[in-house]
């Protein structure tokens, strides 16, 4: 077998060389992004009965204040996602962490509803650009083989994120009261803004810690490629796979985030939990989801890895999680013992997690040079979604009660199963030619 015939990895062990790892700091750099910015996200879901409590704020209103971030979130996900495809994700990721690690400190010094709101629809502008940019960061780095892992970790980063937050924000509101969480939170973001900034370089070419060796690897399977992209919008938006996939993730993310914003409040309001047990009870579903995020984006490389190919080792593994979480949902709702509820929500949080890192890395798959723009298109629709159960939840439970929420979810993990049957990670977007470098 000759050398053009083997993988990039094999060539390189083949020739007796070492490759570094840098693309491997990268990521855990990208993994700590990713949990900063759920920590960031998830404050606010710990804190609302302390919020409700002094500023006499109804279930309504909370659900608007919660509303507020994801709407921004949504609008802000296109033009974040461009941000890193157009300036590169090292000025542009530095640039958004700052912004919202801002308005994180900010949101201590409200004093209303609508100062509340305004400040968490600016904290969602930020916000809004981090996945997309992120993914961006890695499509440059992470080889094929490694995505499914590589998102995975990424979003088990996020997961991990949103588990702990609840605990030790208990703990800080009990101690200090609900405002110091967000002061605390803000200052770590401002920290990882300056080590990134530092540290990331668009290119692994730019990058004085790659030996040629993790060079090779790495351009050998993805080309040079370019720091930066015109982004082909016409054409991009023309895709119908990018529209089947944004569809699936906009009941992803509607389920994901009533765990996200309102399950503390569900424990605390239909389950009698007081704040510290809320908080240990609200992160053992998250911890399930990060070994699902984990577990979603190996088994899916393994697959690609021993022949089922991009489009069954992507597809095969989202279907079956969606699949778990629509069955393990409404029975959990409906147990009324609130241990064996808990654990049922533990196996439909690991369920929902397994499709995650898999619906990131058909971004990659797919999008290539633009997979900051791919991705962003997708997440924008996956948050009108979060954005819709943040608002209508409310009033979901005001009219029905919290079984009736939770049944919408089931019903969404089963439309969003069907939708990935027509997802094929192995049929790139064909938006090559219309590129232009920059």
């Amino acid at each position: 077998m000759s050398d053009r015939a083997l993988s990039p990895e094999a060539t390189v062990r083949r020739a007796g060389t070492r490759p570094t790892r840098t693309r491997h700091t990268v990521l855990w750099l990208t993994v700590l992004a990713y949990l900063i910015t759920y920590m960031d996200r998830v404050v606010i879901a710990t804190a609302a009965p302390s919020i409700q409590q002094e500023f006499g704020f109804s279930l309504v209103t909370m659900g608007w204040i919660f509303a507020s971030f994801q709407i921004a979130y949504a609008l802000f996900q296109i033009p974040g996602g461009w941000l890193g495809d157009r300036f590169g994700p090292r000025r542009a990721l530095s640039g958004v962490v700052l912004w919202w690690s801002s308005f994180t400190a900010a949101t201590a010094m409200t004093w209303s509803a609508g100062s509340m709101m305004v400040c968490r629809f600016l904290f969602g502008m930020g916000e809004a650009g981090a996945f997309p940019i992120a993914t961006r960061s890695l499509s440059r780095w992470m080889l094929p083989s490694e995505r499914g892992w590589a998102q995975g970790l990424t979003h088990a980063g996020a997961r991990l994120g949103g588990a702990v937050t609840p605990v030790f924000v208990a703990w800080l509101i009990v101690a200090f009261g609900w405002r110091m969480p967000f002061m605390l939170f803000a200052v770590v973001g401002l920290g990882w803004a300056a080590l990134w900034f530092w540290f990331y370089r668009d290119t692994p070419r730019e990058h004085r810690s790659v030996n040629a060796a993790e060079l090779e690897m790495i351009e050998g399977s993805l080309g040079a490629g370019r720091a930066r992209a015109k982004v082909p919008w016409r054409v991009l938006l023309s895709q119908p796979q990018l529209w089947t996939l944004s569809a699936m993730y906009f009941c992803y993310a509607y389920c994901i985030n009533i765990f996200l914003t309102w399950f503390p409040k569900y424990l605390h309001d239909a389950r009698g939990f007081d704040i510290a047990m809320m908080g240990l009870f609200a992160s053992m579903p998250l911890m399930a989801g990060v070994l699902g995020d984990l577990a979603g984006g190996w088994f899916s490389d393994r697959m690609v890895k021993r022949g089922a190919g991009l489009k069954m080792g992507r597809r095969l593994v989202a279907i079956v999680g969606f699949l778990i979480a629509a069955g393990m949902i409404p029975l959990a709702a409906a147990l009324a013992d609130p241990v064996p509820s808990i654990l049922c929500f533990c196996v439909a949080l690991f369920g929902l997690e397994l499709t995650v890192g898999v619906s990131w890395a058909v971004t990659l798959d797919i999008g290539g040079e633009y997979a900051g723009s791919v991705s962003a298109v997708m997440n924008t629709l996956g948050n009108i979604g979060a954005a819709i159960a943040a608002a209508v939840t409310g009033y979901i439970v005001a009219a029905s009660g919290w079984f009736a929420a939770f049944a919408v979810l089931a019903v969404l993990c089963l439309i969003a199963a069907a939708l990935f049957f027509r997802i094929d990670a192995s049929r790139p977007l064909h938006v090559e030619n219309e590129s232009v470098p920059v």
